[in-house]
């Protein structure tokens, strides 16, 4: 991102803060569709994300780590969304699973498939395979953000690999 750009985002100049949304919003939309199922949700976490981006942005240090920065905001953003919709209350019963439409032959891209999958997986259960397997925290740092235990987290991200597996298997990805 642009020094300039970031700085008059800084004195809340009104176009530099359109300029910054254009160029992050698909991304961190993206982030916030890993997380969150209901589009209402993620439009919800991402008016929530770009506001606390625009208060905040005269506490970021280094103008070249914005987008990681912006990136975990959104994060944070969606787990509190999630914490404070109940739905990290997550069910290891079979039936919590809920199963994509058999014969789908819908083939996009690998990636886009298993980001596809993640969908089906629950919430909370996708938000521990997200934090771990994506963004790359720690059992330890993902059971303090979501106030688990380190073992909960470590068995909700196994149930979501033995899911995910089966899913890939049984839509032949």
């Amino acid at each position: 991102m642009e020094r300039e750009l970031l700085l008059e985002c800084q004195r809340s100049n009104r176009n530099a803060q359109r300029k910054v949304y254009e160029k992050m919003a698909s991304r961190l939309y993206s982030v916030c569709k890993r997380y969150l199922k209901n589009d209402e949700d993620i439009e919800e976490v991402l008016a929530d994300t770009f506001y606390k981006i625009f208060t905040k942005i005269s506490q970021l240090q280094n103008p070249d780590t914005f987008e990681a920065w912006a990136k975990k905001i959104a994060v944070n953003e969606c787990l509190q969304k999630l914490r404070t919709s109940k739905a990290l209350f997550i069910s290891l019963e079979e039936n919590s699973l809920i199963n994509p439409s058999e014969g789908s032959t819908e083939h996009i891209s690998f990636e886009k498939d298993i980001l596809n999958l993640l969908n089906f997986l629950p919430e909370g259960c996708r938000a521990i395979f997200n934090l771990f397997a994506i963004e790359g925290y720690p059992h330890k740092e993902i059971a303090t953000m979501l106030s688990i235990s380190e073992g909960t987290s470590k068995s909700q991200l196994n149930f979501a690999r033995k899911k995910l597996q089966e899913l890939l298997v049984n839509q032949n990805i």
